[in-house]
């Protein structure tokens, strides 16, 4: 059996033949090399990365986590073992500073609605974000949320006085399989932390602040990011999506449009995981491409598509909700004659957008499981990496069957050496003169007979010979 076929049928049997990873029975997990999935030469789109693939190439985003790993052992509601954490997304961190005074415009989009994002409702509203994102587990969106207003009111103390009150926007996945979640161990301190690290530099990925109790396709996720710069003929526009990434099933898994899941399953059939509970999924895309509200939920709509890719199809308890700004334009609190000018992009240049947020989205998945280790949560429960030397030989594997080298070219017999023989060696005849032109007939006469066969080698004479016989003599020169 040869081609594709042959590829899938020899890498399932080398999948299967190795044993999958057993719980670790102590923390940290061993120093086992990770890489983005891009570093795996996983076909990824066809516009380039920005210089972090990362939501953080928008000019002024910042992302930072604060991360809550402690305990083993049996569950012990209140004291753990935990394995959760808060990841904030802070849309200007650079020169314009307060994101309360200068807020950017913003849109979403709801694909299932088994999640939640708190002040998302608000956001597709009036068409604003006003404070920073955030990302934890489900029964921790009140303690982030009140941490966030606390933090909001020490830096703006006119809120709920002289300006309106706010609704942070505060997302959620469900890490109860790996967590003592109803613990509801983030605290304050951990949001203020999650602030106060955010850098506009690299992002940590994998189990990390918000995503470090998830799961993706029963493989370890998390948190996940990349981004891509249009070329300028398109705009040149930046655009970056970050993933908290909980949903999915091993055998619904796609990389690259690959079944790489089918590939995997019976190898890790015997190890226990979760069972009803789909995970869900949110979603953060930054640009400063200038869109308006209704245009930021369009581009969201986009990635859904690309969480599809990865394997998801939206099950029933899974929630799929993204967010969305641009920092292009910022939209103060008033102004003098309480009115601002914005630059919007013409709605016929969002294609480019479009397809750039399905690959950065897809991208962002295979991140957070690529980057993510095996992990050991609550009663035993233990969720393995996903293993990316089979991810690495199966792609490269399908790619070389798919579209094989091509055949080198066959090699030609080697040239004959070449000849010593030139035209002045060659002796006169009626047929050929001197320089090995055949010479003008004469008037009258009739065509000379062919030439006899001349013995090889030929070689110059040592002196003048004399006339052949049978031929006549050539007029002197």
């Amino acid at each position: 059996m040869g081609g594709a076929a042959g590829v899938w049928c020899r890498l399932v049997s080398d999948a299967n033949q190795i044993p999958p990873p057993t719980a670790s029975a102590s923390l940290p997990w061993p120093a086992t090399p990770r890489q983005r999935a891009r570093e795996l030469g996983i076909p990824l789109g066809r516009y380039r990365p920005g210089r972090y693939n990362a939501i953080t190439d928008v000019k002024g985003v910042a992302v930072g986590h604060s991360t809550i790993m402690r305990g083993t052992g049996p569950l012990k509601v209140g004291r753990g073992p935990v394995r959760t954490g808060v990841t904030a997304i802070i849309p200007t961190m650079g020169e314009s500073g307060n994101v309360f005074e200068n807020r950017v415009t913003g849109g979403g989009f709801v694909l299932n609605g088994a999640g939640e994002v708190s002040g998302l409702t608000q956001v597709m509203e009036w068409g604003l974000i006003e404070t920073p994102i955030f990302l934890t587990n489900t029964l921790s969106v009140g303690s982030v949320s009140d941490a966030a207003i606390q933090c909001m009111i020490e830096a703006n103390p006119g809120i709920g006085d002289e300006h309106d009150v706010i609704i942070p926007v505060v997302g959620e996945c469900d890490d109860s399989w790996l967590n003592d979640i109803s613990g509801r161990h983030v605290r304050e301190e951990h949001v203020r932390e999650a602030l106060r690290t955010a850098s506009e530099g690299p992002v940590a990925e994998g189990n990390v602040g918000g995503g470090t109790g998830m799961i993706t396709c029963d493989f370890k996720g998390g948190i996940g990011t990349s981004s891509r710069k249009l070329p300028e003929l398109l705009g040149g526009y930046t655009l970056g999506v970050l993933v908290m990434s909980n949903f999915g099933l091993m055998h619904n898994l796609r990389i690259a449009g690959l079944p790489i899941g089918e590939l995997l399953a019976d190898r890790y059939a015997s190890l226990p995981r979760r069972e009803n509970n789909y995970g869900s999924i949110i979603a953060v895309v930054a640009t400063d491409a200038p869109l308006q509200s209704h245009q930021l939920g369009r581009l969201a709509k986009r990635v859904s598509l690309g969480i599809g890719r990865a394997g998801s199809f939206a099950a029933h308890g899974s929630g799929e909700i993204i967010v969305c700004f641009s920092t292009a334009n910022r939209i103060p609190r008033e102004t003098q004659k309480m009115v601002y000018r914005i630059k919007v992009l013409l709605d016929r240049r969002l294609d480019a957008l479009y397809e750039a947020v399905i690959e950065c989205t897809e991208e962002a998945i295979l991140n957070s499981m690529c980057m993510a280790r095996d992990i050991e949560g609550i009663n035993g429960h233990f969720c393995p990496a996903l293993p990316l030397d089979i991810v690495r030989d199966y792609v490269q594997g399908c790619a070389l069957a798919l579209h094989p080298a091509p055949p080198k070219p066959a090699q030609k017999p080697p040239a004959e050496p070449p000849s010593e023989l030139r035209a002045a060696a060659i002796r006169p005849s009626d047929t050929r003169g001197a320089e090995g032109m055949a010479p003008a007939a004469k008037a009258g006469s009739s065509a000379a007979p062919p030439p006899k066969p001349v013995a090889a080698p030929l070689a110059a004479p040592a002196a003048p010979a004399g006339k052949p016989e049978g031929s006549k003599q050539e007029p002197k020169r």
